[in-house]
């Protein structure tokens, strides 16, 4: 007989024989059973074991904690603080009793916001700041205060009204102070406000600790912008003029200061020159007056000779003192006053200082 022929189905591979004649699949065994035992606690027991079941999975589930990395878990019992949990895996007792708050302790925070503030002159300036931030205490963070985050955004804006309001206008935009008050730098005024505002937060009690505190710009609004770039393009061209002159006087100085110096060293030299000239003019009439003293007549006469061949020296006159006995040629090569030279048979020329009777025939 063949396997598929009509029989008991004892040859059947599918055992659909038995399937239609004997009962259910495994599976369908399986739903039935469930089916029986649920129905067996649709009355008032079975009610209170659903019930129970629920009640049991719920409190398992709620009985542990995980704190990932970088947090600190707050647990609160009946709303009290109670402990505070490191990162990891923890046991706590079941809600409502216990709950655990997360906080991220190790990230940083950050805050921007723009204000518009009169400065110490009396004009409007537009300030955009941010602040960055850590939470330093959880629990102060979760229950000093309100909203923590919000009282550091007021605390902020109150820093930087009263450290940039206290400058005037040109000293923020431009950074330079006149010389009654210097203006302070950028990183001065952001160090003022994290100053002031960390000072805010501690009264608070709040839990957070400012990390920087940055300005991204500080500048005057839309309505006076152009003036204000007028202005600031005033000041720089002021500034290159001065700058110029500065250049033009550390240049002239130093040579004024050389002139200086070699006009006091020449005049050093001529008093130095004068002082010896007069100390030798003085010494040359003491010996003069000795010589005058032995023979008055004949330095008398060399004295006469001296001085008249220093006043003829220079002169291009010849002077005959011969009565006109002298025939005095004048030659074409006459230089320095000189005469030509004698000329024989003719006469005697007379040189200057010489005496006039040498220029007489014999």
């Amino acid at each position: 007989m063949a396997w598929n022929e009509p029989g008991n189905g004892q040859r059947d591979p599918w055992n659909k024989n038995q399937r239609g004649a004997g009962g259910k699949s495994g599976f369908d065994a399986t739903l039935k059973n469930v089916s029986k035992r649920f129905g067996k606690l649709g009355g008032p027991g079975g009610l209170l074991a659903i019930v129970g079941i629920f009640v049991l999975a719920w409190l398992l589930m709620s009985s542990y904690a995980v704190i990932g990395p970088g947090q600190v878990g707050v647990v609160q019992r009946f709303g009290a603080y109670a402990r505070t949990l490191s990162p990891g895996f923890h046991l706590k007792l079941p809600l409502p009793i216990e709950t655990v708050q997360p906080v991220a302790t190790s990230r940083v925070r950050a805050m921007s916001d723009q204000i518009r503030m009169l400065t110490r002159d009396e004009d409007i300036v537009s300030v955009d700041f941010s602040v960055q931030y850590q939470v330093t205490d959880p629990q102060k963070y979760l229950f000093s205060a309100r909203d923590p985050d919000g009282s550091l955004n007021e605390a902020a804006q109150a820093a930087v009204s009263t450290v940039v309001g206290a400058q005037a206008m040109d000293q923020i935009l431009t950074g330079q102070g006149d010389s009654n008050a210097p203006a302070p730098a950028l990183t001065a005024l952001q160090q003022q406000v994290r100053t002031q505002l960390q000072h805010a937060l501690d009264g608070y009690d709040c839990g957070l600790r400012v990390t920087d505190v940055s300005f991204q710009s500080i500048t005057p609004p839309q309505e006076v912008k152009d003036a204000f770039d007028d202005v600031n393009a005033a000041r720089q061209d002021r500034q290159g003029l001065i700058d110029q002159a500065r250049a033009g006087t550390s240049q002239e100085v130093p040579q004024a200061n050389g002139d200086a110096r070699r006009l006091a060293a020449e005049a050093d030299a001529y008093k130095a020159e004068r002082i010896a000239r007069a100390q030798g003019d003085a010494e040359r009439f003491n010996l003069i007056l000795k010589e005058y003293k032995a023979a008055p007549d004949v330095t008398r006469r060399r004295l006469w000779l001296e001085t008249m061949e220093e006043i003829l020296h220079a002169s291009n006159k010849v002077i005959d003192g011969s009565d006109g006995r002298s025939v005095i040629n004048i030659s074409s090569d006459h230089t320095e006053g000189q005469a030509a030279t004698n000329l024989p048979g003719v006469g005697t020329v007379a040189q200057p200082g010489e005496d006039a009777d040498k220029g007489k025939q014999p």
